[in-house]
């Protein structure tokens, strides 16, 4: 049976049918007045310099995760490969990359499954860092963590190739808490990055998905995430996104393909055409637009790409920032204390169809129960207009208090051009 998107019935109930993934959705009145952050412990003073050092991910903790691929330093954001061991306190990087040490694919998958070898470049780096004494040390102790986890004891040289080799990627945020915070919970969320801060992140993350998808030749995609809180999946309240390669599209991306062959301007007419036509356009730059979503199982922000290229690596720097500007804008809006997931969608390298970059952003506020389960009919305590409204009146204050990108235009501003998605022209 087909159903309409969005319905309001006479009780005030709004039910929504997901326009690209059908899942169904109810907002019952009552319930949308309920405290967004999540539950937390009492705060807890911080002594002097242990802001630096509250988890693994902090920057006095480099040698807790694995070898690090690539960094960010400076105000410039200059970029430096495969820094050693010994040398990895000579500067602070701004934001780092290295392999979950704790993969959802393993290295050990792609070998067994696909006969995968890691390239030459790959093998020597291990050995070269095998060769310095710290980082022999260092391999050492995160094999050992690794095999209590797993169960396997590869030889060193072996563990060290999976280790720098791996298709599964963190990239993490300098600071874990404001510079000088008093308290652990003053958080950097992405919202508390600064513009640049956040555009250099998202620019990192796309050289870091291509990086990837090159040097593992039998992935179908890399998807990109963001887990921000424990709530929302995060194993450290440390601003960090994760990138990993699977070998397949995965459902929802094979569902939207085979929708693409019946209507290639499906994104316009299903998301962008009905978020204009009922109101649901949060905010837009020269490049991007921002919905709130229809049919989500959270309350939900839409941020679509307008450029006519479809893989984020394809878009111009001014077209990443366009998009970049508008998700840190929804971050902020969103508050540092919400549990969120940022998940990014986008066309496969082997497909024909054309999609448009995509960034979802949902705030976990609320936990799935015996309902969800029993009908698959999800309840969703906030729905879109009323997601649309509060979204609207926090960017406009921030905005008077100067803290947003230049260039965003809020609600009524936006045009219905700004919805205009050239990646089928």
């Amino acid at each position: 049976m087909s159903l309409p998107p969005l319905r309001r019935l006479a009780d005030g109930t709004v039910k929504q049918a997901g326009p690209l993934t059908g899942t169904r959705v109810w907002t019952v009145p009552g319930r949308a007045n309920r405290p967004l952050a999540a539950a937390r412990p009492v705060p807890r003073d911080l002594a002097p310099d242990e802001g630096t050092r509250l988890c693994a991910f902090c920057q006095d903790r480099y040698l807790e995760t694995t070898p690090e691929k690539a960094r960010l330093v400076g105000p410039s954001f200059e970029r430096r490969d495969r820094v050693p061991a010994s040398a990895l306190h000579d500067s602070v990087a701004e934001f780092r990359r290295f392999g979950n040490l704790f993969e959802i694919v393993s290295a050990e998958y792609w070998r067994v499954n696909h006969a995968f070898e890691p390239a030459a470049d790959v093998v020597a780096w291990a050995d070269a860092y095998l060769g310095d004494p710290v980082g022999r040390d260092h391999i050492e102790k995160l094999a050992a963590i690794r095999a209590a986890s797993t169960g396997a004891s590869p030889d060193l040289r072996t563990a060290a190739v999976d280790l720098v080799g791996g298709s599964h990627d963190v990239i993490v945020a300098r600071r874990h808490v404001r510079d000088g915070a008093a308290r652990d919970d003053e958080l950097v969320s992405s919202g508390e990055l600064t513009p640049d801060e956040h555009a250099a992140y998202m620019s990192f993350t796309i050289d870091s998905m291509c990086e990837i998808a090159a040097a593992q030749p039998y992935a179908a995609y890399v998807s990109v995430f963001q887990n921000w809180l424990r709530p929302a999946g995060a194993s450290f309240e440390h601003l960090h996104k994760q990138l990993v390669a699977i070998d397949e599209y995965g459902p929802q991306t094979e569902r939207e393909l085979a929708m693409l062959e019946i209507d290639r301007r499906l994104y316009q007419y299903a998301v962008a055409d009905l978020s204009v036509r009922e109101g649901l356009v949060v905010a837009a730059t020269d490049g991007a637009v921002a919905f709130a979503g229809v049919g989500h199982r959270y309350p939900a922000f839409e941020v679509y790409s307008t450029a006519s290229a479809h893989h984020p690596a394809d878009h111009t720097p001014e077209q990443q920032r366009a998009v970049s500007d508008l998700v840190h804008t929804l971050h902020q809006a969103t508050g540092v204390l919400v549990p969120t997931n940022e998940e990014w969608h986008y066309r496969p390298a082997p497909a024909a169809a054309p999609m448009p970059w995509r960034i979802v952003l949902k705030w976990r506020i609320s936990n799935p129960a015996g309902f969800e389960g029993d009908t698959k009919v999800y309840v969703n305590t906030i729905d879109p207009w009323t997601l649309r409204q509060r979204a609207v009146d926090e960017l406009t204050r921030l905005r008077a208090e100067g803290r947003l990108a230049d260039g965003i235009r809020i609600g009524d501003e936006c045009a219905p051009g700004d919805a205009r998605l050239h990646y089928a022209d």
